[in-house]
C-alpha cells in the first residue's frame, strides 16, 4: 500500500494525502518522497488540476523523518558516505523547491500552480519542511496539536529547506527558539510567531484549504525570497542590527552548548552562511552543514540514543509477553514531594489514584502539590481551568488504607527506611486483591530485601522516580530476584501510561543511576580534599556537557543525604568500603551545617532568597588549594570514567541486560553527556583499546576504582565494540 494516495474532484482541486499504512503517525522515508514526487509531477502536468492540497489522513500530519533513512543514505554512498548523505539532501530539496515553484516560469515566475498545506494535527520536522514550501498553511485549530523543528534535541537540525525557509520567513532572531532550542508550540501561537498562516475549525480545514487555492492570484505563489529586492528580516549579517543578531546568537550558542553539541554550531553557520547569499545557493549550504553534522559520531550516537532506541524501550522493546496491564487505579503511600509527583503524573494520565499518607492533614498537602502544579500550567496556557478540575478530581488524599481496594497498583514512596516500608507493605496488602502488584520507589535498598516484607514477592517490585517527578522523563523499573514477569509488565505499561521513558534493570546496591551518580559527585568532593579548585573541578564538567558540576549537584541533593547513604554503604561494605576520604570532606560539611541548597549553604554560597552566589569561599581554608593544578582533560577523564567505568561493571554483572536502557537512561536520568549518546556509544566513540589505555593511567595515579573492568579489556583486545558485541540485543537499533 502506498504511503500518498491522490484523488482530483470536480473543481480541479487535486488532494495529496499521507496516510502511512500501518502506522499511528506518518513518517517520510525514500519510497514515500519519490510517491509524493510523482504525485506533483502528475498534478502540475495536468491541465485539469487547479491547485493542490497536501493533508493527512491521519489525526496529526507527520512526525517527521524515519531516521534509518540517514543510514540508508550513507551505505547507498559505499566508500564515500559523504557524497551519498549530500546528494540525498538534495534530492529533498529538490522535491520541495518544486513544490515551491510549481511549475513557475523560471524568469517570470508565473504560471505556477498553488499548492497548499492543511495540517489536522502535530507536524514536526520534515512534516514541517514540506509545508514551509507550500505557498499557504492552514492548520486544525487543535490545541494538542506540536508545531514545530525539534531535530536539534536529537543531535542534527533542520536539514531539508526548514532552517534556511523559516530564517527567510521570520529573520534569524524570531527563529532561533524554533531552530536552536527546538521550541513546539500549538496552531495558535506557531500563526503568532508566523510559522503558519491559518488556523480554522477542525471541520473547516479543507474546505477552507480548496477556498483559498481556488482564489489564488500568481502573486500569492512566489515566496518573498524569489521576489525582486527580498531583505532578510531583521537583517542579513552586513546590515548593522543583522550583525549584532549574530554576534549575540554566536555568544549564546556557545555558552549553552559548551561547544560539545556540533549541530547548534553548524546551524548557525549554515544560517550566517546562507544569508549572505541566494536562496538556492543557501540551501545547498545548509545540505553541507547538514551533512557535516550527519557525518560527526555525535550526531549518529545522538540519534540512536535519544531517537531510535528511546522510542523502541518506550514501546515495550524488553517486555514480558504477557496480557495488558494497564492502571486505572493507583495507590501512592506517601504523599511527601516523590508520593505526590507521581500522584500528580498519574491523575494528570488519567488514572484514578488513592494518595495516602499517616494524617489526612499530609494526604491534604500532598494532593495541594498537583494543584500547584495545576495553577502554573494555567498560568502558562498549558492546562484549562476544566482539565484542572478533572485531575484533581482523580485523586483521593486521605489516611485510610481501605481505600485502596481496587488499586491493581501501588507504590509506596514512605521515608527510606526498611521497617516503615514494612509496615506500609503490609497494610496496603491486607487490602489489596491477590493479583495486585506493589512497587517500592526506593532509590538505593535492595528490592530483595524489601520484598520479604511481602506475602507475594513475585508481585513485588522496584520502580524508581527521579526528582522532580512532573520533569524528569527516565523511569528505573528494578526486578527483585523473585519478580515475577507480570509485575514487569505492569510496572512497563503503568510507564507507557504516564508517557515517561523506562529501562529494566535487575536488583543491585543503587541499581544503576545512581551507582554512576554517586562516584561522579564523590570525585568530585574527592579531588576538593586533594586541592583541586573547586571552580576548576565545576566548570570542567560543564565543559565537557554534564548538566551539573559534581558540586552543584550534592548541593542539590542535599548534603545530609550523601552522609545518610555513606553511613548506610560503609555499614554495608564494612572493610571494603572506598570512600573515607569522601566521606572526611562530607561529614565536615555536615558538621558545619553546610547542608547544601534547602540550608541556605552548601559547597555553594546562597543569598536569603536561595539563589547560588557563588561557590563558598570558606572551601579553600578547609581544603587549601594546591598551587599546580591539574589540566583541565585530566579532571574530566576522572569524572567521565568514574560514571561509565560503573556502567560497564553494571552491563558485566548483570544488572543492566540491555545497553540501550544504559545509554538512554544515562541521558534521562541524569543527564550524562548527551551529545555522547551515553556511556557505551561515547566507549564506543573513543575506541575501547583507548579508553582502556586511560584508564590504566588513570588507575595508576589515582587508584583501582579506575582499573578498567574485564569486559572493556575484552572488548578492546578483540578490537570490538559494545554496539556490535551486543548487537543481537540492540537489532532494533
Amino acid at each position: 500500500m502506498a504511503d500518498f494516495t491522490c484523488s482530483v474532484d470536480a473543481d480541479g482541486i487535486a488532494t495529496i494525502t499521507w496516510d502511512v499504512p500501518g502506522k499511528s503517525m506518518n513518517v517520510l522515508n525514500l519510497e514515500g518522497a519519490a510517491e509524493l514526487e510523482a504525485h506533483v509531477d502528475s498534478a502540475l502536468a495536468d491541465p485539469a488540476v487547479a491547485g493542490v492540497i497536501l493533508t493527512s489522513g491521519k489525526k496529526d500530519f507527520a512526525g517527521g523523518m524515519d531516521l534509518n533513512v540517514i543510514a540508508k543514505m550513507k551505505e547507498s554512498a559505499g566508500t564515500d558516505p559523504a557524497q551519498g548523505l549530500f546528494d540525498g539532501i538534495m534530492r529533498f530539496h529538490a522535491l520541495e523547491r518544486k513544490i515551491e515553484l510549481a511549475g513557475m516560469d523560471p524568469r517570470t515566475k508565473k504560471g505556477g500552480k498553488p499548492i497548499v498545506a492543511a495540517l489536522p494535527g502535530t507536524a514536526l520536522g520534515i512534516g514541517l519542511e514540506i509545508p514551509l514550501a507550500c505557498h499557504r498553511i492552514f492548520a486544525a485549530d487543535n490545541p494538542k496539536a506540536k508545531i514545530g523543528l525539534p531535530e536539534i534535541l536529537v543531535g542534527i537540525f533542520p536539514g531539508a529547506g526548514g532552517t534556511t525557509r523559516l530564517v527567510r520567513k521570520l529573520g534569524p532572531m524570531a527563529a532561533s527558539p524554533f531552530l536552536l532550542e527546538g521550541k513546539l508550540s500549538d496552531p495558535q501561537r506557531a500563526k503568532a510567531a508566523g510559522i503558519i498562516d491559518e488556523v480554522v475549525a477542525p471541520d473547516l480545514l479543507l474546505a477552507r484549504a480548496k477556498e483559498w487555492v481556488l482564489a489564488a492570484t500568481e502573486a500569492d505563489l512566489v515566496k518573498p525570497w524569489d521576489q525582486k529586492g527580498y531583505k532578510l528580516p531583521g537583517g542579513a549579517p552586513y546590515h548593522p542590527a543583522g550583525f549584532m543578531t549574530f554576534v549575540g546568537a554566536s555568544a549564546m550558542v556557545l555558552g549553552k552548548t559548551m561547544g560539545v553539541y556540533p549541530a547548534a554550531k553548524a546551524l548557525l553557520s549554515a544560517v550566517y552562511e546562507g544569508a549572505l547569499v541566494p536562496f538556492d545557493t543557501a540551501l545547498r549550504i545548509e545540505a553541507r552543514w547538514f551533512t557535516h553534522v550527519l557525518m560527526n559520531p555525535s550526531s549518529s550516537a545522538m540519534i540512536r540514543s535519544l531517537f531510535i532506541n528511546k522510542a523502541a524501550l518506550e514501546k515495550g522493546a524488553n517486555r514480558p509477553q504477557v496480557a495488558d496491564q494497564k492502571v486505572a487505579k493507583l495507590g501512592v503511600l506517601g504523599a511527601g514531594m516523590m508520593g505526590a509527583g507521581i500522584a500528580h503524573v498519574a491523575a494528570s494520565s488519567g488514572i484514578q489514584v488513592i494518595l495516602i499518607d499517616a494524617t489526612q492533614e499530609a494526604a491534604d498537602r500532598g494532593k495541594a502539590h498537583s494543584q500547584g502544579l495545576l495553577d502554573k500550567g494555567i498560568k502558562r496556557g498549558k492546562v484549562t481551568a476544566d482539565e484542572k478540575a478533572e485531575v484533581l478530581a482523580r485523586i483521593t488524599a486521605t489516611a485510610d488504607y481501605a481505600a485502596l481496594s481496587g488499586c491493581e497498583l501501588v507504590i509506596e514512596a514512605v521515608f527510606e527506611d526498611p521497617k516503615v516500608k514494612a509496615e506500609v507493605t503490609a497494610k496496603a496488602e491486607a487490602v489489596l486483591s491477590e493479583t495486585a502488584v506493589f512497587a517500592t520507589n526506593t532509590s538505593t535498598l535492595p528490592i530483595s530485601d524489601l520484598a520479604k516484607a511481602s506475602r507475594r514477592p513475585a508481585q513485588f517490585i522496584g520502580i524508581h522516580f527521579f526528582s522532580p517527578v512532573d520533569k524528569m522523563m527516565l523511569v528505573e523499573i528494578i526486578k527483585g530476584r523473585d519478580t515475577g514477569d507480570t509485575a514487569v509488565a505492569k510496572a512497563l505499561d503503568f510507564v507507557r501510561q504516564i508517557r515517561k521513558t523506562p529501562i529494566v534493570v535487575n536488583d543491585a546496591r543503587f541499581f544503576y543511576a545512581n551507582r554512576c551518580i554517586i562516584p561522579y559527585i564523590n570525585e568530585g568532593i574527592r579531588m576538593v580534599a586533594e586541592g583541586v579548585e573547586p571552580a576548576l573541578i565545576e566548570n570542567a564538567a560543564k565543559l565537557v556537557g554534564l548538566p551539573l558540576g559534581p558540586l552543584q549537584l550534592v548541593d542539590e541533593t542535599s548534603i545530609d543525604l550523601g552522609v545518610k547513604i555513606a553511613k548506610a554503604t560503609r555499614a554495608a561494605m564494612g572493610d571494603a568500603y572506598p570512600d573515607g576520604a569522601v566521606d572526611t570532606v562530607l561529614f565536615a560539611m555536615a558538621d558545619r551545617a553546610r547542608l547544601g541548597r534547602k540550608a541556605g549553604a552548601g559547597f555553594y554560597a546562597y543569598d536569603d532568597a536561595g539563589k547560588r552566589t557563588g561557590l563558598w569561599d570558606g572551601l579553600s581554608d578547609l581544603w587549601p588549594v594546591a598551587q599546580v593544578q591539574p589540566e583541565l582533560t585530566e579532571v574530566q577523564h576522572r569524572m567521565l570514567f568514574v560514571q561509565v567505568l560503573e556502567a560497564v561493571r553494571a552491563l558485566e554483572q548483570g544488572v543492566l541486560t540491555d545497553i540501550r536502557e544504559g545509554d538512554v537512561g544515562a541521558i534521562l536520568g541524569w543527564g550524562f553527556c548527551p551529545w555522547s549518546g551515553g556511556p557505551f556509544s561515547w566507549l564506543d566513540m573513543i575506541g575501547a583499546e583507548t579508553a582502556v589505555q586511560i584508564c590504566d593511567r588513570l588507575a595508576d595515579a589515582h587508584g583501582p576504582r579506575f582499573a578498567a573492568p574485564g569486559l572493556l579489556r575484552e572488548i578492546a583486545a578483540d578490537g570490538d565494540s559494545f554496539y556490535a558485541r551486543f548487537a543481537t540485543a540492540v537489532q532494533a537499533a
